[in-house]
């Protein structure tokens, strides 16, 4: 049931389904004791410290929101119950999910754990419109997984996502070419999908407002704010987009993860290389976790004042999506390559060898640390979930979010 709507002209009908408080969902299904309770899924329920992952119905009634501290929602909620994530059983269901989807359509593409993209272009002969699939797919869920979700619907995949998150919980919205305008158009420019909070600051500080300010900005003006992230602003907040949904099983190859920046001044401490380090880490770690790769090797691409440039990469004993063991192999390449103290202008750290045999995992011959691994995981995956839905400087490293060296501004990306 592939679409072929670029051919015949038709109108493309996406949707796009995010599951409603997943993690508390599955846990729900385990401890049904839970359910008439305020829970939630926090990272460490043991710490006030610890943040809080998903939330139930309940739980959101009393406010508690995703990404605070355990001691705040406590506040709001005294008697909130607190589990711990199980990443395996996330997982799992997420392939059962999935499996649902594919019964409609072969052009499902994940976005992350929680949500997929579908084109039912060509599946409305044999299923009914897009709000009518969406619905059967919500109901579906429903009865066999006993989990909740929403869905958007549009022509294209940003308004189909954005048609996903304007009204939750177990519902479908349409967002169509007629209504969007009135629908989006007057929210704040930080909902437009794929405009992070900093992004949203700097729109801000330029007279730019909502979404519907957005689409009215003359776009060179983007551009020369925020180069073609701007003109892909512009585009969205228009309703362009002619991103495809990808096939399940089609993924486009990808062979290797890589993020490099040049700096407002250059490195020359060791305390400079390490925060450098671990922010690049950082972002080439969740874009594997996001494409649901792992590393077999690193490799790093340094470059001087003067534009000379060293290239090092090495294997890894075990494939690793982990930023820790990703900065670690970096800092042992950098160490051994290049000068103490001698200047370093630009830094691109690149992951290769890349493997989606998550599982199948061959342990040092001086034996792996399994449980200091498991927690690292959960602990990454859990910030992906933070930054997917409240912006990637939502949460961070302190030394790297509080930086002078202009990370997270204008990385560029392999």
């Amino acid at each position: 049931m592939s679409s072929d709507s670029g051919k015949s002209g038709r109108e493309r009908v996406i949707l796009h389904c995010d599951m409603n408080g997943f993690y508390a969902a599955v846990e729900l299904l385990q401890r049904p004791d839970l359910k008439d309770k305020p829970m939630a899924v926090s990272g460490d329920p043991d710490s006030r410290h610890g943040i809080i992952l998903a939330k139930n119905q309940l739980a959101k009634e009393y406010g508690v929101v995703t990404a605070e501290t355990i001691w705040q929602a406590k506040k709001k909620c005294p008697q909130l119950v607190l589990v711990r994530p199980h990443m395996e059983k996330y997982r799992y269901y997420c392939g059962l999910i999935n499996e649902i989807y594919q019964r409609f359509t072969d052009m499902v593409e994940p976005f992350s754990i929680d949500e997929s993209w579908l084109d039912v272009t060509a599946s409305q002969k044999l299923f009914g419109s897009g709000r009518q699939i969406a619905d059967t797919i919500r109901r579906t869920v429903r009865e066999e997984l006993g989990m909740t979700l929403s869905a958007g619907v549009s022509f294209n995949k940003t308004f189909a996502k954005m048609g996903s998150e304007y009204k939750k919980p177990d519902a479908t919205t349409e967002i169509t070419r007629e209504n969007f305008r009135e629908l989006l158009w007057p929210l704040p420019a930080g909902e437009l999908f794929g405009v992070g909070k900093a992004t949203s600051e700097k729109l801000r500080q330029a007279g730019i407002f909502t979404i519907g300010d957005i689409a009215a900005s003359k776009k060179p003006l983007l551009v020369s704010l925020f180069g073609k992230q701007g003109a892909v602003m512009w585009e969205h907040a228009n309703g362009i987009d002619d991103d495809p949904v990808a096939l399940y099983d089609q993924k486009e190859p990808i062979k290797s993860v890589g993020n490099g920046v040049t700096f407002r001044r250059n490195l020359t401490s060791e305390s400079d290389i390490a925060t450098a380090v671990k922010a690049l880490s950082d972002k080439v770690a969740g874009r594997l976790r996001q494409h649901g790769l792992k590393a077999g090797g690193v490799k790093v691409d340094i470059k001087d004042p003067y534009f000379k440039v060293i290239s090092r990469q090495k294997q890894l004993d075990t494939t690793t999506w982990l930023a820790e063991e990703i900065a670690q192999a970096a800092a042992e390449l950098i160490r051994a390559s290049w000068r103490a103290g001698a200047p370093i202008r630009m830094l691109t750290i690149t992951a290769i060898n890349l493997t989606d045999q998550l599982f199948q995992e061959q342990l040092s011959l001086f034996g792996s640390d399994s449980s200091k691994r498991e927690k690292a995981e959960k602990m990454e995956l859990a910030m992906d979930e933070v930054r997917k839905k409240y912006g990637n400087s939502t949460i961070g490293f302190a030394s790297v979010m509080s930086n002078d060296l202009g990370l997270g501004e204008k990385e560029s990306d392999d």
